[in-house]
């Protein structure tokens, strides 16, 4: 395969250098030396980081990793819409027993499980959930997943139409591993869970757009 050499905009080659020169540092903190709002700077820190040139570790900052070269096209990545490369939603409804999610978790090997009620988004659930309330010494088989979610409007979505970049922020943003993806009716109040995105989407579509570059 070959390689790809992106040609990154005059804004990320400061970001690079502010990084090299005060690693490990915080978005603030770089916005803060490019007078720029943390908001402005997130697509560039998205790129930057799920391509491997810089490191994100929580609560620590952005490291340089040394990389220089991309197997995929800055440009390319932000056209590809969330509706091209989503993968199938698990979803339980609310009143599903905690054992019952469980099992289905990891039958289907994912790390979150949507809940509906009506059809319609009305929580989230992830290992890490289900993990404290089975140390919390719960009655798996009674009590249901309606009683342990995360609920609206406290779920980070995205949309169809979304660019898959929005989608690769979002996920660094809030340090979550998918995202559900949802229609929403006229009046904004009803979310229909048609599919999901996660780490592993974003890094096999890189995967595949290196191979076919």
């Amino acid at each position: 395969m070959g390689e790809i050499i992106i040609q990154l905009n005059e804004r990320q080659e400061k970001i690079i250098d502010i990084v090299k020169r005060n690693q490990p540092i915080t978005s603030e903190a770089i916005a803060n030396r490019l007078e720029l709002t943390r908001s402005t700077l997130r697509p560039d820190l998205a790129i930057l980081t799920m391509s491997g040139i810089l490191d994100a570790r929580p609560k620590v900052g952005y490291f340089y990793t040394g990389k220089t070269s991309l197997s995929y096209i800055s440009e390319k990545i932000r056209n590809i819409k969330v509706s091209e490369v989503k993968s199938i939603p698990i979803v339980v409804d609310e009143s599903t027993s905690i054992y019952d999610a469980i099992v289905l978790m990891f039958l289907e090997d994912v790390g979150s499980i949507y809940v509906t009620s009506n059809g319609f988004l009305s929580g989230v659930v992830s290992r890490k959930d289900f993990l404290r309330n089975a140390m919390g010494g719960m009655d798996l088989n009674k009590v249901p997943m309606g009683m342990i979610m995360t609920r609206m409007p406290n779920i980070i979505y995205i949309e169809l139409e979304d660019s898959i970049l929005d989608a690769a922020v979002k996920l660094i943003d809030h340090e979550i591993d998918s995202l559900p993806v949802v229609e929403i009716d006229k009046n904004r109040k009803n979310y229909r869970v048609v599919g999901r995105i996660t780490k592993t989407t974003i890094t096999r579509l890189f995967v595949e757009l290196g191979k076919n570059d």
